[in-house]
């Protein structure tokens, strides 16, 4: 196969982490006999530096050119200024709806290596497998925003074909699971929730009925998350709810290092960005975790490029590294973590492994 993949390093940890993915990926191509074409653009905070934009024109277009994209992470104390016109965030939220990306889907497992890197007990991780299907371009992040000296609101507005579209995404996905849907809301208080459970119910029930669906408020969803996590298969919820739900999530992996996503529309075009975010403070140092990210590659090999095979042995290959003990910094015993470029060369070194067995 030959195709196209965009590269946004972004900003802090961002270069470090998508350079391993990068050499992942070229490790994939030389095992598997596929040419990968790899460019770089900017997003987020560099662009601003070079462009005054966080999503230059240039990079719009070089997206819609490629087949996929991989993306480090945006942001930083450089750009944090509250009153700022122009801030990183503005690149990424930009990109996804430019490119109509609206389903952002994050597994949440646990290596059994790794159950003593959470601070939840081992008995209350057994068995977790979920997936987090958040509606990424409606919402309160994107509904008009006014601020005045003393007074500030933003809008959440969703539409029904917004809800719609997710919660098929989400839907098809339970299908080919365990067959069980949970959509989260705050239908107590809100009615852009009480139209979300609205819709949801009548899409299950008319073209799912074979799930099993349950409502669950996001208060409660996120106790859940702590004391019963095994007991979800497949959560869908809207935009700034799976935000903090998934961020809290990847406590049951033991580090945000550990977690991959993939930004779907209706195409095989997606963006693929490890959930974490640019961590400034170990930036450069040469120790942030890698396996989100190259775990993030295997999510576009499979749902861009349509590589299960591919993306089946980059997956091993990290649950291979991490067994041999090739943990950094944030999961890793005090003063044993390894650094970046470590953990990414052991992912290669095992792919190479399996293309001369």
């Amino acid at each position: 196969m030959r195709a196209s993949i965009l590269v946004l390093a972004g900003d802090g940890i961002g270069p470090e982490v998508t350079a391993e993915g990068t050499r992942v990926l070229r490790a994939v191509g030389m095992v598997f006999g596929h040419d990968f074409i790899l460019r770089d653009a900017l997003l987020g905070g560099c662009a601003i530096d070079q462009y005054g934009t966080a999503l230059p024109p240039e990079t719009l277009a070089a997206a819609r050119g490629s087949d996929a994209i991989l993306l480090g992470a945006v942001g930083g104390p450089k750009w944090d200024d509250p009153s700022a016109e122009v801030r990183p965030e503005q690149g990424l939220l930009g990109i996804r709806r430019e490119l109509g990306l609206y389903a952002n889907l994050r597994p949440v497992t646990i290596h059994p290596r790794l159950v003593g890197a959470s601070p939840l007990r081992p008995e209350v991780l057994a068995g977790v497998d979920l997936l987090v299907v958040r509606e990424l371009i409606g919402g309160i992040y994107f509904g008009e925003k006014k601020r005045e000296p003393e007074r500030a609101s933003d809008l959440c507005v969703y539409t029904g074909d917004e809800i719609r579209r997710v919660v098929r995404r989400a839907a098809e996905l339970a299908r080919k699971r365990r067959k069980k849907l949970t959509s989260v809301d705050k239908a107590n208080v809100l009615e852009s929730s009480r139209l979300w459970r609205r819709i949801t119910e009548h899409v299950v029930r008319q073209e799912y009925p074979d799930l099993q669906l349950e409502h669950v408020l996001v208060d409660a969803c996120a106790m859940y998350l702590a004391r019963r996590p095994s007991s979800f298969d497949v959560i869908v919820t809207e935009n700034m709810f799976g935000d903090i739900l998934t961020d809290e999530a990847s406590v049951l992996a033991g580090s945000m290092g550990l977690l991959p996503s993939a930004s779907l529309g209706d195409g095989p075009r997606g963006l693929y960005e490890p959930i974490h975010g640019s961590a400034p403070d170990i930036a450069g140092r040469g120790i942030a975790n890698p396996y989100a990210t190259i775990l993030s590659v295997a999510m576009l090999l499979r749902h861009s490029l349509g590589l299960e095979k591919e993306a089946l042995a980059v997956e091993t290959a990290v649950a291979t590294a991490i067994d041999r003990g090739v943990l950094t910094a944030d999961v890793a015993a005090p003063g044993q973590g390894v650094s970046t470029a470590q953990a990414g060369q052991m992912v290669v070194d095992i792919l190479k492994e399996r293309g001369k067995a």
